[in-house]
């Protein structure tokens, strides 16, 4: 039995923090009070006042170092979660972009063959746990597409979608798809008995065919605010159901794609249960400024920014979670314990593994992310094991 423990840290837990000693004996977390007598010999990390936080998790993302997910092999999703633990992710959902079905094939193939090296290897992993797919297409809107490749655009399709959820053994949690495609809302219901959680976006859907679509259990809106159709006083559309119902609300929060007043409305009209933080990131993310490539798009980034070469429009970002903490922080005004949900409760709330991941409770996976006075990321561990 391998026991490792964390003192004179200040642990979350229900929103706050507090004083204690955390235990992590064979990949799972156990609770002590800060008086607990440590077992003799035991394997002792003193955290000196830092914050034990649970391990970020970001439910959208298409790569980082020079990886793009449509492309990459074992190797280069490894080196994926490597990167983001560096950043505080301890787990993430590689999101695979419209592509050929092939190519969508052959990057779940990738997955595939991670997860079984994974199992091989006794589940000794050296970063962020790959923890599913993310398919962002491809029934979209072809006028709110962003980045995506129009003629790869497609209607509603559920049965291709079984044929790759088959592919990985249940690896896709998680789909967007835009609400106004033909046959878009009709094959939410059978998503949803793949396994698969249903958010809509790249959709220039209006206020009342998005609300069907959230009625026939779409549970999330992909980007809020952008690819999409904007809320008017006279039809609030997509973004004004997202805005109004239940639903989650994924924001990317970089300051570009959206203004720090979006997102204080966003999280105000949502409440910071219902919005979930994500990157958006692609290969670009943790490089310079220069030329790169989204899917099958080529995309020049410049002060950090990325367009795509043929028309300038905004291709995903650059963006860490441990930036978009320190943002959410600055946007917002907020103390750190109001922020953490949206970086780590709510994404696993969202995609259904918040039994295992998402807070630091008794028995949940040791996925943990310590955090220094000024909110840097200064020790990452998933699973029990230190990655960073």
């Amino acid at each position: 039995m391998n026991r490792t423990f964390l003192i004179n840290g200040q642990i979350y837990r229900d929103r706050h923090f507090e004083s204690g000693v955390l235990e992590m004996t064979d990949g799972k977390i156990a609770l002590h009070p800060a008086d607990f007598d440590l077992p003799e010999c035991a394997s002792v990390i003193d955290i000196c006042g830092k914050w034990i936080v649970p391990g970020f998790i970001d439910i959208h993302t298409h790569g980082a170092v020079g990886v793009d997910v449509n492309g990459a092999d074992v190797e280069g999703l490894e080196k994926i979660g490597r990167f983001f633990a560096e950043n505080g992710t301890t787990g993430w959902l590689c999101s695979v972009l419209t592509d050929t079905p092939e190519q969508t094939g052959r990057a779940i193939g990738a997955y595939r063959e991670y997860r079984r090296r994974l199992e091989d290897s006794g589940d000794a992993v050296s970063g962020a746990g790959l923890l599913g797919i993310h398919l962002e297409g491809p029934f979209l809107s072809p006028v709110y597409r962003g980045a995506m490749p129009e003629h790869l655009l497609r209607t509603g399709d559920a049965a291709l979608v079984e044929e790759y959820q088959k592919l990985p053994d249940g690896g896709i949690r998680y789909i967007t798809v835009s609400p106004e495609v033909d046959g878009g809302i009709a094959m939410i219901p059978a998503l949803k008995e793949l396994g698969i959680v249903v958010s809509i976006g790249h959709s220039g859907a209006d206020y009342a065919t998005a609300m069907q679509a959230i009625r026939a259990g779409a549970a999330a809106a992909t980007h809020t605010g952008n690819a999409m159709r904007l809320l008017h006083q006279h039809e609030p559309a997509i973004f004004g159901a997202a805005l109004e119902s239940d639903i989650y609300c994924e924001m990317i929060c970089d300051g570009r794609h959206l203004h720090p007043g979006t997102v204080r409305l966003i999280a105000k009209t949502k409440g910071m249960d219902r919005v979930v933080a994500i990157t958006d990131s692609i290969m670009a993310a943790g490089l310079p400024d220069g030329k790169y490539h989204l899917g099958v798009n080529p995309v020049v980034v410049k002060d950090g920014d990325a367009v795509l070469e043929s028309d300038g429009t905004r291709a995903g970002s650059t963006l860490t979670q441990a930036q978009a903490l320190k943002n959410l922080l600055a946007f917002t005004g907020k103390p750190l314990e109001e922020i953490l949900p949206l970086l780590t409760e709510n994404p696993a709330r969202l995609t259904g593994i918040f039994d295992r991941k998402g807070s630091i409770v008794e028995g949940k996976d040791a996925d943990l992310t310590i955090l220094d006075e000024d909110n840097n990321v200064d020790q990452v561990y998933v699973g029990g094991v230190r990655v960073v």
